[in-house]
């Protein structure tokens, strides 16, 4: 198995077109990659260039320690499970498997062995005489699977194989893949553009959005501190709720976040934290999970200063919990000026929340209910940037400053021997006088 790295990597299409911008990215051995983002953004690309599929126009890619930018798809060491299988409709599942194998002239016996090998892993060994026109889409994915596995590859590279399985049997195939990735112990690089994929499989996932990374990092991290508003609202089910609004802070010294009639207040170690500062008096974006809005009276009397008052607009029942969809701030409009056709409603300042509250919720659309945040998992977002307003914790900060305080004292001592070296003096060098050159010169003169 192998490493990758991505080095820098760029492509650009004639019209001036750019794909894929400034990709860097180090892939360690048997790690599982997931490329994750919406359509469009440069996921599959990347991947295309990683098989060879496509051309990179600048960077350097290397596989292990190998550069392979010039290098043939063939004789890169990698195999490939592509979105529509790509299975030979003439051939048995057993010559599907195999044929990649007899092209390179791999002995009968390997051949059997390893087919045998990986339709055991797989559990389609029951399937090796049937034609794939006799495969369910789930059967097809794993032969296809199969077909890389048999090669024993460097890197594994998945490009949205699960989109065409109906979503039982993609829960199923996620679980496979997962478990065949581990008894492998192989480099995965996956492609989906469905976030649930990414956050169940991935070792780490790359968020990427009009063929820029935008942050890389573990499923969990980038669920609980995502670095700006996209991250923030593309990673988790339901998505994030965002609201606008504008941090005050009183006379006791307390920050609130202020939007409409609702004022929450932020917990004391954020209101207080340098980082909050230069944003007092400033419009800024709250972050809130779905989970983050509660509804039981205990959890409202012990976050009393971030409750509010909602109106429920729809129930979702998904049998382990309930999904409200609340609208704070509501506009309450007169009956006799609804039927008036004249009449614009400014519903500007309503704020539309989702929460994920317990089935046992007795909230009902139509009810006008009280609820609270749990501020001290909420983000905040710099409204023009659209970056996370991060908050280090003091052995965060101790450990920052002391990676400054070294990367200065390096400059420092950099900037010191340049100095040395422009200051020592060069001597000019002596022509030694040989005696032919005497000689001439006795002669000249």
């Amino acid at each position: 198995m192998a490493s990758l790295s991505l080095r820098h990597i760029y492509k650009k299409y004639p019209g001036g077109v750019t794909a894929v911008s400034d990709f860097c990215l180090e892939v360690k051995d048997t790690e599982f990659i997931i490329f994750v983002g919406p359509s469009g953004c440069g996921k599959s690309t990347t991947l295309r260039m990683i098989a060879g599929l496509e051309e990179i126009t600048e960077g350097e890619l290397y596989i292990g320690d190998r550069l392979v930018n010039d290098v043939a798809p063939k004789d890169r060491d990698i195999a490939m499970v592509f979105q529509n299988y790509a299975l030979y409709p003439h051939m048995t599942v057993f010559d599907n498997m195999a044929f990649g194998l007899k092209l390179r002239k791999v002995p009968k016996e390997t051949i059997k062995r390893k087919v045998e090998e990986a339709a055991r892993i797989l559990d389609i060994s029951h399937l090796l005489d049937r034609l794939p026109k006799a495969l369910s889409g789930g059967q097809k994915q794993r032969v296809a699977l199969g077909r890389a596995i048999v090669r024993d590859p460097k890197v594994f590279l998945l490009d949205e194989p699960l989109s065409n399985l109906d979503a039982k049997l993609r829960a199923a195939m996620r679980t496979e893949i997962t478990k065949l990735h581990n008894s492998l112990q192989a480099t995965f690089i996956y492609v989906t553009h469905d976030q649930v994929e990414a956050m169940t499989m991935a070792t780490r996932i790359v968020v990427m959005k009009d063929g820029v990374i935008q942050q890389v990092d573990s499923p969990q991290a980038l669920y609980d501190n995502p670095v700006n508003l996209f991250v923030a609202g593309f990673i988790g089910t339901p998505q994030m709720n965002f609201i606008n609004g504008t941090l005050e802070k009183d006379d006791d010294g307390f920050v609130y976040l202020h939007f409409g009639e609702i004022r929450i207040r932020l917990p004391e170690e954020k209101g207080n934290a340098d980082e909050i500062k230069p944003y007092i008096e400033k419009e800024v974006i709250a972050g809130v999970r779905p989970e983050c809005i509660v509804d039981t009276p205990m959890q409202i009397a012990a976050m009393q200063e971030a409750s509010f008052e909602a109106y429920c607009d729809v129930t979702e029942l998904m049998g382990a919990e309930i999904y409200l969809y609340l609208i704070a701030n509501k506009v309450e409009v007169d009956e006799s000026l609804k039927e008036r056709k004249n009449v614009v409603i400014d519903r500007s300042g309503e704020q539309k929340l989702i929460a994920r509250v317990s089935p046992r919720s007795t909230v009902r659309a139509g009810d006008t209910v009280t609820l609270a945040i749990d501020t001290t998992r909420m983000h905040l977002f710099d409204k023009e940037t659209e970056k996370a307003i991060v908050f280090l914790t003091e052995e965060e900060k101790k450990k920052a400053a002391r990676v400054a305080e070294a990367e200065k004292a390096a400059a420092e001592a950099e900037n010191a021997q340049t100095e040395t070296v422009e200051e020592t003096p060069v001597e000019e060098p002596v022509e030694e006088k040989t005696e032919e050159s005497v000689t001439d010169t006795s002669v000249t003169e």
